[in-house]
C-alpha cells in the first residue's frame, strides 16, 4: 500500500500512532499491528529528514511496534483461562487512555474560547441607592423578649460553656521544659565533694532546688561511684546515706 506523507505536528508517539489509527479507519481494539507499523516507521524517516532532533520518544514507540509485531511471529502464549494473550493490549490501553485525555483536553479549549466571549457589565448603583440601609423596627426585633428571658437564655449559654470544661485538666498547670546540664552538676558536685570530705546525700540535694536537678544530681553521684571518686555507705535501712570523698584517689 502506497503511503503520501504529510508531516504534521505530533505532540507524541501515541498522538501519531492514534492519528494513523483514525486515517485507516481501523478498530482500535483489533489494530493491524503489520500495516501501522510500516506507516509509523515511514513517518519516522520523514521526520528525521526534517528534524535530527526527533524526540526518543517516537522511536522508543517504533521499538515497541516492532516488538509487538514480533511476537505474532513466535508460538502464541496462553494465560491461565487458556485464551490466547493479545500483545496489543497494553498498547491498546495507553490509546485508550490518551485518547480521553485528548477529547478532555479539546472541551476545555472550547470552554476557554467561549469563556473569551463573555462579558460583564460593572454595576453602576446611584449612590442614594447603595447607601439606602432598610430601617430597623426595634419593637418588631425585640418581640416579647425582656430582662428575665434574656438573663435566662445568656445562664444557659455561661452553662453550656462551662460543661465543655474538663475539670480534671482544666488544673494541669503549664509544663515547660526544664533545661539541666549534666556537665555542670559533674562540676558541681566534684567541687562540693572536693569542700566536704565527708557529707550526707540528704544534705547534697538540698542545693537542687527542682526534681529535674535532683534526677541529674543522682546520675552524677553514680557516675563518680562508678569511677571511684566518692564512696557510698549507710549503717541502718532508711537511715541518711553517707557520701567520703575520694578523689585522691
Amino acid at each position: 500500500m502506497e503511503l503520501n506523507i504529510h508531516l504534521e505536528a505530533f505532540e507524541g508517539p501515541l498522538d501519531l500512532l492514534l492519528h494513523l489509527i483514525e486515517k485507516n479507519k481501523v478498530d482500535i481494539y483489533d489494530i493491524p499491528i503489520v500495516e501501522i507499523t510500516a506507516q509509523y516507521l515511514s513517518y519516522i524517516d520523514e521526520m528525521k529528514k526534517a528534524d535530527l532532533n526527533i524526540m526518543s520518544e517516537f522511536l522508543v514507540m517504533a521499538a515497541t511496534l516492532l516488538d509487538i509485531k514480533s511476537r505474532y511471529l513466535l508460538p502464541k502464549e496462553e494465560v491461565e483461562d487458556g485464551e490466547e494473550e493479545d500483545p496489543r493490549l497494553e498498547l491498546v490501553q495507553q490509546l485508550l487512555e490518551y485518547k480521553m485525555y485528548k477529547s478532555m483536553s479539546y472541551v476545555l479549549k472550547d470552554r476557554q474560547v467561549d469563556a473569551d466571549k463573555v462579558f460583564y457589565k460593572v454595576p453602576t448603583i446611584p449612590k442614594e441607592v447603595e447607601a439606602y440601609r432598610q430601617p430597623v423596627d426595634l419593637e418588631e426585633l425585640v418581640g416579647d423578649m425582656n430582662l428575665t428571658k434574656l438573663n435566662n437564655i445568656f445562664s444557659s449559654v455561661i452553662r453550656r460553656q462551662q460543661d465543655k470544661i474538663d475539670p480534671v485538666r482544666s488544673k494541669f498547670g503549664k509544663i515547660e521544659k526544664e533545661e539541666v546540664s549534666l556537665e555542670d552538676t559533674i562540676a558541681f558536685l566534684e567541687e562540693y565533694a572536693n569542700a566536704h570530705k565527708n557529707f550526707s546525700f540528704r544534705d547534697l540535694l538540698e542545693t537542687r532546688k527542682t526534681k529535674m536537678q535532683i534526677i541529674v544530681m543522682f546520675l552524677a553521684i553514680l557516675e563518680f561511684m562508678k569511677i571511684g571518686k566518692i564512696l557510698i555507705s549507710q549503717r541502718e535501712i532508711f537511715d541518711d546515706i553517707l557520701i567520703e570523698s575520694n578523689m585522691a584517689a
